[in-house]
Formats: C-alpha cells, sequence, structure tokens
C-alpha cells in the first residue's frame, strides 16, 4: 500500500479536520432537518419497541440473564463517556462509536454486538432516529425496564457518518498503554481517559495493579475531565454497576479474535470472536474479568452498594486472568443467578470499585447513598442524565417530550428574553455612535472576536451570546487584555444604558447583540476604507446571562492557550505537545471553519490589526485598519526573505537594503510555507483577488458570529 502525504512527511500540518468541515458527509439532502424529522417520531412507539427488545434473547448472541439491558447501558455509558470538557471533543453526539478508532478500543470488547441487535429499530425509522439518539436512548429504556426512573432524555444528536479527525486520542503506539503521564503522575492537558482504549480507567487498577487508592486518584482525574464531581463520579459507577456482569470465562490473549477493524471482511464488521467453547453466553470473553456485582443484575435496588460496603474484599487472578475482588467470606454475600444455565455465581468487585471504598471523600458519598436509597436514585438518575447530554450544548438544543423542565447550570442557561429586539434602523443607529465613540476598530473586533471566538462546535458551548466576556472567568483571560476590555465593555454598557433608557416601546439593545454589532460596523468601515462597500448581516435577539447562572470552573476549559487568530501564545502553551499552526487548525477546527474560511479570517484579522497586545506581528500592511489583501500580498512577495529571531518570532527582510521590515509568528507564516494554505493565499493576493477576499472574510466572520445562535436555525 503506498503512503500517504502525512506518512511520507510527519511535519506536515494536517488539514483534514478543516476539509471535514468543508464536505457534507453522508447521504441524507442538504435540506434534510434532523430536528423535524425527529419530532414526528412517536417517541413512546419506539421505546415500546425497545422495550420489547430488551428481553428478545438471540441464539446468535443471548442475552445474560435474558435481558440485554445491562448491555445497552455500557453501549450507551461508552458511547456518551469518551466525552472531556478540555475540547469538548468526544460524547455520543455522531453515534461515533461505529466507527474506528473507538469501536474497535478494547473498552468496547463486544458493543458491536449490541449495536447489531438495535439494527431493526434503527432500521424501521430510519433517518427519524439517528444512531446517536438511539444508543443513548436504548440505553434509558434499559433502566427504565429494570425498574429505575430515570431523569429525562432529549434527542437531536445528529449522526456522523466518519470518525472526528481532529479528536487526539492520546501518543501511544499500542492499545491499553498508558504513556501519558509526567513524573507528577498528571495527565496530559488535552486527555480524559487514563489509558489508551479505554473510556476512562483501568478496572484491574492502574497500570494493571489492583491498587484501590491509587484507582481512587486515577478515578477522580479522569472523571473530573468528564466534568464530573465527586458525588456524581460515585453515583455513577455504583448506579452502573447496579446492574449487569462483565465477562472473563478464560484468557481474552488465548482465545479472542481481532477487533472489528481487523477482523476479516466476511465477519461483516464483527470483532472480537472468540474460540472459547461457544464464543458466546456463559462463555462470552470481554474485559477477563468476570461476574456479576450483586444477586440482583438485572434490578435497580442498593445491593450494589450493600455488598461493597458490608463484606470485606480480597484481590485475586479471576478465570479470564486479570485482577478483580472476590468475598473474604463467600457465604456471607447472596449468590447471583448464572447467566444462561440454572447455576450460581458469587458476586465480584472492580479495583475501581473497592476504590469508592477506601478513598474517604467516595466512601462518605457512597455510605450515604446506602443510607438514603432515595438520594442515591436522584443522583445517578441526574449525573446519568448530565453523562448522556454534556456534550449536546444549550437547553434548545434539547428535544422530545421527555426533556426536563428543570434547566442545569452545565447546560450555560441563558434568560429568556422580555425585551423586543432591536430593528435595521435601531441598528444603524447603534453602529453609528460605536464608530464615533473612543473606541478604536480593532478593540471593537477584537472583543466581538474574543466574544464569539469561544465556540467549540465538539460540545456547542461557548459563543457570543450571553455576553459572557464580561462575566468571570472570560473577563479575567489574559488573551482578552483584562484592562482594555474593562474599558471597551464600560463605552457599550454606557451605549447600551442610553439606549435602552430612551425607549419606550419595549425595544431593547442587549449588551450580546451590542459587541457583535460593533464588531460588525468596525469590519464594514474597513472594508470601506479599502474601497468595498460591504454590510454584514447582524441578526439580534441575543441575550445577556447572569454570573450566578455561569459555571466558572467549566467555563475555564474554553480558556485559549493560545489563538492564532489575534496572534497569541499564552505561558501554559508549552505544556502542550503541539506546534503554534496545529493549534490553529484545532481551534478553526472547533470554530467549525475550512481551510479557505481559516485563511480569509486569519488575514482579515491582520489587516484590521486586531492583534493581542495590539502587536505589529502579522500586520503586513501599511495600512492597518483598512480591510485589504495586503497581508497575503506581503507574506508571498519575494523582496522579503524571512528569519528566526527567536521567542516564536520570525522577521522579514528586505533582500536588497537588509532591513527588517516585517514581523511574524509560525501562525503567519504557515500561510507561505504549507502548500495547500499557500494556495489559498495566492487567490487572496492576486491582483484581482482582494474583493473576494473581502467577500470570504465578511461571511466567514458572519458564520463565527452567529455559531451560537441555535434560536436562529
Amino acid at each position: 500500500m503506498s503512503k500517504t502525504n502525512q506518512e511520507w512527511w510527519p511535519e506536515l500540518l494536517d488539514l483534514e479536520p478543516l476539509d471535514q468541515n468543508a464536505r457534507s458527509a453522508g447521504p441524507t439532502e442538504e435540506d434534510f432537518d434532523y430536528a423535524e424529522a425527529f419530532e414526528s417520531l412517536d417517541l413512546e412507539a419506539v421505546k415500546q419497541d425497545l422495550e420489547e427488545l430488551m428481553t428478545d434473547s438471540q441464539e446468535w448472541w443471548p442475552a445474560d440473564y435474558g435481558h440485554y439491558g445491562p448491555l445497552f447501558i455500557r453501549m450507551a455509558w461508552h458511547s456518551a463517556g469518551t466525552y472531556r470538557t478540555t475540547d469538548g471533543r468526544g460524547g455520543a453526539s455522531g453515534g461515533t462509536q461505529r466507527f474506528e478508532p473507538i469501536g474497535s478500543w478494547p473498552d468496547n470488547a463486544n458493543l458491536d454486538k449490541a449495536r447489531r441487535l438495535l439494527w431493526p429499530v434503527k432500521q424501521k425509522y430510519g433517518r427519524n432516529l439517528s444512531w446517536a439518539d438511539l444508543i443513548v436512548l436504548a440505553g434509558n429504556v434499559a433502566m427504565e425496564s429494570m425498574g429505575f426512573e430515570t431523569f429525562g432524555f432529549a434527542g437531536g444528536r445528529e449522526d456522523a457518518f466518519e470518525p472526528d479527525a481532529a479528536a487526539d486520542w492520546g501518543p501511544e503506539e499500542e492499545m491499553e498503554s498508558w504513556d501519558r503521564f509526567d513524573e507528577d503522575d498528571d495527565l496530559m492537558d488535552q486527555l480524559g481517559a487514563t489509558v489508551m482504549g479505554l473510556i476512562y480507567v483501568n478496572p484491574e487498577g492502574p497500570e494493571g495493579e489492583p491498587d484501590p487508592e491509587w484507582s481512587a486518584q486515577r478515578i477522580r482525574t479522569s472523571f473530573d475531565r468528564m466534568a464530573m464531581n465527586d458525588r456524581e463520579t460515585a453515583a455513577l459507577i455504583a448506579g452502573g454497576h447496579t446492574f449487569g456482569k462483565v465477562h472473563g470465562a478464560d484468557d481474552p490473549d488465548e482465545h479472542v479474535g481481532p477487533e472489528p477493524a481487523a477482523a476479516p471482511i466476511e465477519d461483516m464488521g464483527l470483532g472480537w470472536e472468540s474460540d472459547y467453547g461457544s464464543g458466546k453466553g456463559d462463555d462470552t470473553i470481554t474485559s477477563g474479568i468476570e461476574g456479576p456485582w450483586n444477586a440482583t443484575p438485572t434490578m435497580w435496588d442498593t445491593s450494589y452498594l450493600d455488598n461493597l460496603l458490608n463484606h470485606e474484599w480480597e484481590p485475586e487472578k479471576g478465570p479470564g486472568g486479570a485482577w478483580q475482588w472476590r468475598p473474604v467470606d463467600e457465604d456471607a454475600v447472596d449468590a447471583a443467578p448464572a447467566a444462561h444455565s440454572d447455576g450460581e455465581q458469587t458476586p465480584m468487585m472492580l479495583t475501581t470499585d473497592i476504590a469508592l471504598k477506601r478513598d474517604p471523600d467516595y466512601r462518605e458519598v457512597v455510605e450515604e447513598f446506602q443510607g438514603n436509597p432515595k438520594a442515591f436514585m436522584d443522583a445517578f438518575a441526574k449525573a446519568w442524565y448530565k453523562l448522556i447530554h454534556r456534550d449536546m450544548g444549550p437547553p434548545e438544543r434539547f428535544l422530545g417530550p421527555e426533556v426536563p423542565e428543570e434547566t442545569m447550570i452545565w447546560q450555560d442557561p441563558l434568560p429568556d428574553r422580555d425585551f423586543a429586539p432591536i430593528g435595521e434602523e435601531e441598528a444603524e443607529l447603534l453602529k453609528e455612535e460605536l464608530l464615533g465613540s473612543e473606541l478604536s476598530r480593532a478593540q471593537l473586533v477584537k472583543t466581538a472576536w474574543a466574544a464569539a471566538s469561544t465556540y467549540r462546535d465538539s460540545d456547542k458551548r461557548g459563543g457570543a451570546n450571553g455576553a459572557r466576556i464580561r462575566l468571570e472567568p472570560q473577563r479575567s483571560w489574559e488573551v482578552n487584555e483584562p484592562e482594555q476590555l474593562e474599558t471597551v465593555l464600560e463605552t457599550l454598557e454606557g451605549v447600551k444604558a442610553e439606549f435602552n433608557d430612551s425607549r419606550s416601546d419595549g425595544t431593547a439593545v442587549s449588551l450580546a447583540d451590542l459587541i457583535v454589532l460593533g464588531g460588525n460596523a468596525a469590519v464594514e468601515q474597513a472594508a470601506a476604507e479599502a474601497g468595498y462597500d460591504v454590510e454584514v448581516p447582524f441578526e439580534p435577539g441575543r441575550v445577556d446571562a447572569e454570573q450566578e447562572w455561569t459555571d466558572e470552573e467549566s467555563f475555564q476549559a474554553l480558556k485559549p492557550v493560545a489563538d492564532g487568530f489575534r496572534n497569541y501564545i499564552g505561558d501554559d502553551f508549552e505544556e502542550f505537545d503541539r506546534k503554534p499552526e496545529e493549534h490553529l487548525v484545532d481551534r478553526a477546527d472547533l470554530l467549525d471553519l475550512t481551510p479557505e474560511e481559516m485563511t480569509a479570517l486569519v488575514g482579515g484579522l491582520r489587516a484590521l490589526g486586531a492583534t493581542y497586545g495590539d502587536s505589529d506581528r502579522g500586520v503586513l500592511t501599511d495600512e492597518p485598519g483598512a480591510l485589504t489583501n495586503d497581508f497575503f500580498v506581503n507574506l508571498l512577495d519575494m523582496r522579503y526573505e524571512w528569519e528566526e529571531a527567536g521567542d516564536g518570532v520570525y522577521e522579514g527582510y528586505d533582500r536588497e537594503t537588509g532591513e527588517a521590515v516585517w514581523e511574524g509568528t509560525r501562525f503567519d507564516l504557515i500561510f507561505g510555507s504549507n502548500s495547500r494554505l499557500r494556495a489559498i493565499a495566492e487567490v487572496y493576493a492576486a491582483e484581482d483577488g482582494e474583493e473576494e477576499f473581502v467577500e470570504d472574510f465578511v461571511d466567514a466572520w458572519h458564520k463565527v458570529m452567529t455559531l451560537d445562535r441555535f434560536d436562529l436555525e
């Protein structure tokens, strides 16, 4: 097989994540509205089909205890559980468990069977029910069919038709390895799981050692990256392990075949074929750990907690050769029925279970749950709801009759608008006032960009709506230049107050709208100065969030360690094993940009002088503030020779005089050095390319300003 360009030249900048944004993957027509299609479903009928499926044990993959519920819970959990707060990637949206690498991770062994069991339901409802929604819904129905009352369910997850090319799952070259910790046992910044190919942590214990205290540390690290606190973490583990069993009839290394991605074509996408006995039922091998947690594996109760806390446990190697824990006094623990025969089986525990008992903070929580079953049920219901919905974004994206009335702070709620938004005439008057204020164009542009560019398409968080740039933590981020931002916000607040006080017809402008409007006005004026009459579209209706409904710790995850669009690199950037240009592509991907949109935005923001600290770096023009194509013209001009000057700065020297004319960074030079980005830059730098550049910049700018306007869809 021939090598790819990336294999030939590993240092080549990978633009595949942005190419994904540029194409429409999947067979549905461009105007297909999944939200409308989902709302046409009879959700009760779908759930009835799923409930009937739960106990319709198939001979080709028989159900443990005659009930597929525990298998479907694991499938849903492992779909949603890939989410991490660091970059918002992972999670149930997209149904990416269907693709590599996730579908072939060791932690997802035999979940290929769970999805095949669901195929008749998916086939029946077709595109009206995405795989992403179906996988999660199946987990909810599974719990309800076993006596648990869930907190609710929201649809709205659209299917992906290819894996996320931008998701970095770790540096290791082998599955189930853990080369992702530094000498202080700290997990690499962008990752959520502690082991390659696992969702959270090794159930045997860190690095395969049955060490509960160490396991508790790893659990806390990983679940924190999933936005779960100690109470939510304990509830999820205890609640999830109330159901089902683990499978390790024998050693997987000796009997289990390749994962789906490596399986032969005749296996039709199924993997992990086992030659141990029948390879299924009581002979199933999945994790290599064997046994149930309690005597009632298809019923919601507190028996998991009772077993964990009321008995002593000791480590042993189970029949699958993996570390697990057995009761010291087996006779004192109620036996479970065998999953596929008339016999009995003694419950077991994982090292991750014993960790809840050994860690004092987790133990306090599980003891509370044991003594108060209602608190346990409520905590698990809400933690499970958060787990499976965390990556969906704001409440307006939640669809269906089972969406709870309560809004949680992790949904980044916004207040209902209690005023009429401004019209075109008012917008024009406000733009004139903003342009006539003491604020510069660069300040207006930078403030609008700082507010809107927090958006992450990965989990639909951030954006200008809510004007959270005026709240903590965003107003204190170094990249937002807090002192200058304070001045801008004071001026904008004054304009807002004066305008709103002058109205008696119920019309008002929010600070969020004013921030975007100011940026738009500056762009229009800058284009006019360059000789182009453009109008940046503006859709009013944004509202202003409140500090008490803004989770500061959660929003801190949105803080940029670098922003190539503003030519900013923070002090923490060196902790990331990534070049600046790679971070620029990553940031552009989170903004759902194409290579062309990223290029136009960088060139336009440089021309506008919208750089961090008002630096001249990358402002390759003698007319900063005018929306010209000078950035591209001068970057590609062979009159200038670029040399590294240290500290990430490059200087462009006039070849004839030797004079240093320009300064730039890798964020700038990549548009001349990378062949694909240079090809785009050449179009914009051509004598007939400036008008197209201005139009493309305005379109890309408007896109970023409205990425979070789900109310417009």
